[in-house]
């Protein structure tokens, strides 16, 4: 017997073929308007922003280790057009099909970590880069996709038992020790922080118990304070943090150069390519450090610009999810929320550690900053809100998630009794 409840799956119309989808992104025409233009041209703002400022911070330091002024500027140019070809891809590829190998790309995850650990390339004392050919690509980024991937099915499958039980809860959060101890070896304690809050927010999304959600947010607290205190330069980065001019050609140079980077800029800043920080005063000018060399030669305006854009970006992926949850899509929903969670928080660290607000931590601005692994990684997350925003918006349904599916017959059942009254 057929059910009566209505299906939201709709087919895609045939004279839909990929020129005509690409093409409407560009048209007025909202009967091809299959994707977020606002959401791309969001993220194609701050890519133009992140390469213009990249060529400005980075041509004093090619020149002094290569010789070649130009070359994070070809190596940033190469990864965001090979950045841009897998979003493209993954844009096409139905969100049912990443929580198929949700699994999969979690044991990806940690066996690339392993790699790493086994025959990793080391730099500044730290090994966190696996070698690929002529590609360097810092594993622990993509462990980020791929969590939030895994937490966003295991939320849609175990929904029931993360709000109702302890055992539920914890299991979420194993595979998250196992990631945090990989990472935790490198060391890298940014990403292991960015892998904690994300999934503390996917869990407080999700409707875990207050008491389980305190009891995780002390424990998280309680292990990076400790973290911070067994390892002596990690307690000097948060002292240097609290008052960097005690020693500021030491411990403290780096937020000190930054700081000087921001004053100088004021208002509208010196004028682009007029930083003077980025002549071999400020460490890390092209990557973590980008928005004090943005500070120093668009000012104000350009600092609020990037956070303006940014916080956009954030805000659509948290809508998204909250959109896709409404239509019965547990999966898409919490994935996009998961996105929206960690470019939020990533964005946040990345803005305090320069200004000087929260201690040196080493994470990029997402799609702005140099760093190939971080633009790849950033760019196929916003290929999957895009993605998911289609099927929002077109009701179209590979198959019905996990979480749903085991839903539907209760849903059923109650209606069957419902009319035995």
């Amino acid at each position: 017997m057929r059910s009566a409840e209505p299906q939201l799956e709709l087919e895609i119309r045939a004279q839909s073929n990929l020129w005509q989808q690409f093409a409407g992104l560009f048209q007025n025409n909202t009967s091809y308007q299959l994707y977020d233009r606002q959401l791309l041209w969001l993220a194609a703002l701050l890519m133009g922003i992140g390469l213009v400022m990249v060529a400005s911070a980075s041509l004093p330091v090619a020149e002094r280790l290569t010789g070649n002024p130009f070359y994070f500027l070809i190596r940033h140019s190469i990864y965001m057009v090979l950045g841009i070809s897998l979003a493209v891809i993954v844009a096409m590829i139905p969100v049912a099909k990443w929580q198929q190998i949700s699994g999969t790309l979690c044991l990806l995850a940690i066996a690339m970590l392993i790699a790493v650990l086994a025959a990793g390339h080391t730099v500044n004392g730290a090994t966190r880069w696996l070698k690929v050919g002529p590609f360097t690509l810092q594993v622990a980024e993509f462990a980020k996709l791929f969590f939030v991937i895994y937490m966003a099915s295991y939320l849609d499958r175990r929904y029931d038992e993360v709000r109702r039980n302890w055992r539920g809860f914890m299991k979420a959060l194993f595979v998250l020790g196992i990631l945090t101890i990989l990472i935790l070896m490198q060391p890298d304690l940014g990403s292991v922080i960015v892998l904690g809050v994300t999934a503390v927010g996917l869990l407080w999304v999700a409707g875990a118990r207050l008491f389980q959600f305190f009891a995780l947010v002390v424990t998280l607290l309680v292990a990076f304070v400790l973290l911070i205190i067994f390892e002596p330069y990690r307690m000097a980065r948060v002292t240097s943090f609290m008052d960097p001019w005690d020693d500021p050609f030491n411990s403290g140079y780096q937020l000190t150069q930054s700081l000087m980077a921001f004053g100088r800029g004021d208002w509208f800043g010196q004028g682009l390519g007029n930083s003077v920080q980025k002549l071999q005063y400020l460490p890390e000018a092209h990557t973590d450090f980008i928005l004090s060399v943005v500070g120093e030669e668009l000012g104000f305006v350009g600092i609020t610009l990037i956070i303006g854009l940014s916080f956009v970006l954030v805000l659509k992926a948290l809508l998204l999810g909250q959109r896709a949850l409404r239509q019965k899509r547990p999966f898409s929903g919490y994935l996009a929320q998961g996105i929206g969670i960690w470019f939020a928080f990533q964005v946040g660290v990345n803005m305090g550690a320069a200004s000087g607000l929260i201690p040196t931590k080493g994470l990029t601005m997402p799609l702005v900053s140099y760093g190939g692994s971080s633009l790849l990684v950033s760019l196929v997350a916003v290929a999957l809100l895009l993605r998911i925003d289609y099927e929002v918006r077109t009701g179209y349904r590979l198959i019905r998630s996990a979480g749903e599916a085991a839903q539907t017959p209760q849903r059923n059942k109650r209606k069957t009794r419902g009319g035995a009254r």
